[in-house]
């Protein structure tokens, strides 16, 4: 990890700055003008401490490159990614760290459609069956979502989807280290959804 306590550089601290950095960041990636190149001399200039300004959590699917989506270069955006975006110990202490080390205020949980992590869990929710293995962790951290949803509702997966997304922002709202930061406003947490056809991301409300 390293760096030393930033104060989230590019976007002024501020968490609705950051969003806002990060969404003008995803206006550029869908209208074709991007403006950070992932070179070596970008590279080099981000080669000091590092003070990001937010902190995305998605999914590992490849056609999502979060720091693409969002036209952002070296040393802006820290990335953590998992399956379905689930958390675990490992990724809850990942964003404290930032947050509590680096001073970033943003935080975003960002989901997309046909997600095949959400697939799965409705699929064993359906079928009556565990998988084996530690896809099981995902799909029993999905599952809630899709039995919010329903399983027996024609939109189940794409609706667990945002339901999940949801879900993940209402738990790191609540950890021990991060919900002092939300509740004084110095952090906020948000959901996203990314749209695989448009490559636009649309913020979802906290549900």
């Amino acid at each position: 990890m390293g760096g030393t306590p930033g104060q989230g550089r590019q976007a002024g601290g501020t968490p609705r700055a950051a969003l806002a950095d990060l969404l003008a960041g995803n206006r550029r990636f869908v209208s074709g003008q991007p403006i950070h190149g992932h070179d070596v001399t970008a590279a080099a200039a981000a080669s000091g401490d590092q003070q990001p300004y937010a902190v995305v959590l998605g999914c590992i699917d490849s056609r999502v490159p979060l720091e693409a989506i969002f036209d952002q270069t070296f040393g802006a955006i820290c990335v953590i990614r998992t399956g379905g975006h689930v958390l675990d110990r490992a990724v809850c202490g990942s964003i404290e760290y930032v947050v509590g080390q680096l001073g970033v205020p943003l935080v975003m949980v960002l989901g997309h459609e046909r997600c095949g992590a959400v697939g799965a869990a409705v699929d064993a929710l359906r079928a009556g069956e565990r998988p084996g293995g530690s896809l099981a962790y995902l799909v029993d951290e999905i599952a809630p979502a899709v039995t919010e949803v329903g399983i027996d509702d024609p939109a189940v997966h794409p609706l667990a989807i945002r339901q999940h997304v949801r879900g993940t922002v209402r738990a790191l709202r609540a950890d021990d280290l991060l919900a002092g930061p939300v509740a004084t406003g110095r952090v906020a947490i948000v959901g996203g959804l990314y749209n695989l056809a448009t490559g636009e991301v649309a913020l979802l409300d906290p549900g």
